[in-house]
């Protein structure tokens, strides 16, 4: 659990780090309130509510979760309405959870850049981690703020107003930009690792609050030294094909990998495989390859479309210019063309046909092989003009 609220730590920070790079080269404002309003909930909507649609038919059709109560009509009005951090209702994916505090985070968004225009950068961070830690030093002792502090988490507003810190990077002098902000990243690294270390693994599980907070400086110079560009070895890597091909499909993989691994893991491999190291790599075995690979079809119908069009109007023009084509060439052209380059590799023509060398002809004047011996064959008057005309 700590390590998968962890990648959660680092995607709002991230969230809020991308969020923030036009708006910090823009005078950390918006050109167009309801312009961002729109490109946000067109980006994250639609593969949510196709997501949920999933997670709800295999809670119902194949595997629920154990432990957790049924979802029900109530839970896809409250999961369908992001608000299911403020609603005890049935859960169809815990995965959920992070998408109504994201949703949440961009209605703060345009606020934290108001105190940054007034004020700075670095005093918005401040007054949100003061914020911040007071609910989280009053929490054990108030209900109200102990509600708050269990189900809205706001901790991760503190990671996400670092994030938008580090945007600022963007627009910052040759001062700031060329400090070391990865060595800045290491040496924060340490506090963190070191509470870890310390306090162990079952301190860790029930204070996140806290671990959250001390991580958050960490995050915060990282994403600021790859904004500059540094450490080059790791830029280099964030930008070859593995990763930037798993970030398109990330979205999607984080929405429907938890119905697919509660399925795999309780409905085929508990209870046949040995406990312990065995299960973990079968696991890893089957886990890896078929999240990743539904991920990657599930965000080609539900998610890349909509990054790419950013509209329904343009969408259906989209989608009907797609199916126009499908329907002009028609499946039986697929099917053939497949069936040309299976039965074998070889030279094509221009026309994409195999190329199919033509027979030798006889030149004029030259004697014609033949299968038998024989007397050469002579050519015929205008035999020589015919054949030069055909070549």
């Amino acid at each position: 659990m700590t390590y998968g609220r962890f990648a959660v730590v680092i995607f709002i920070a991230l969230s809020g780090f991308s969020l923030g790079l036009g708006p910090a080269r823009s005078g950390w404002r918006f050109t167009s309130i309801a312009t961002y309003a729109h490109r946000r909930a067109w980006r994250i909507l639609p593969p949510y509510w196709a997501a949920l649609g999933f997670s709800l038919v295999m809670t119902w059709y194949v595997l629920a979760q154990p432990g957790w109560a049924l979802p029900n009509g109530k839970s896809v009005v409250v999961f369908g309405l992001l608000v299911q951090d403020a609603f005890s209702v049935g859960s169809p994916n815990r995965a959920f959870w992070s998408i109504a505090i994201e949703a949440q985070l961009y209605v703060l968004l345009p606020l934290l850049l108001l105190l940054v225009r007034r004020v700075s950068a670095r005093a918005m961070v401040g007054l949100v981690a003061a914020i911040v830690v007071t609910i989280g030093l009053l929490g054990p002792h108030v209900p109200l703020m102990n509600s708050a502090l269990v189900k809205f988490t706001p901790d991760l507003a503190v990671l996400f107003a670092v994030g938008l810190l580090a945007a600022g990077i963007v627009t910052a002098g040759e001062h700031t930009r060329s400090r070391p902000w990865a060595g800045y990243a290491l040496a924060a690294t340490l506090p963190a690792i070191a509470l870890m270390v310390v306090k162990g693994s079952t301190w860790s599980s029930l204070n996140l609050f806290w671990l959250d907070l001390a991580w958050a400086p960490a995050i915060g110079c990282f994403l600021a030294a790859i904004a500059t560009s540094r450490p080059r070895p790791v830029v280099r890597f964030l930008d070859s094909r593995l990763p930037r091909s798993l970030g398109s499909c990330s979205y999607s993989l984080y929405l429907t990998h938890l119905p697919i691994v509660i399925a795999v893991s309780y409905g085929l491999v508990l209870g046949r495989v040995a406990t312990g190291t065995p299960t973990f790599f079968v696991l890893a075995a089957i886990l890896l390859p078929v999240t990743v690979c539904f991920a990657r079809l599930f965000a080609a119908v539900f998610e890349l479309p909509f990054q790419r069009h950013r509209g329904w109007i343009v969408l259906r023009q989209a989608m009907s210019a797609r199916l126009w084509q499908l329907r002009r060439t028609g499946p039986a052209v697929v099917a053939g063309r497949w069936r040309g380059a299976s039965r074998g590799s070889g030279p094509r023509n221009q026309a994409g046909g195999r190329y199919r060398p033509a027979r030798p002809r006889p030149v004029a004047g030259r004697a014609r092989p033949a299968s038998r011996p024989g007397p050469p064959v002579q050519p015929g008057p205008g035999d020589s003009a015919t054949r030069c005309g055909s070549c």
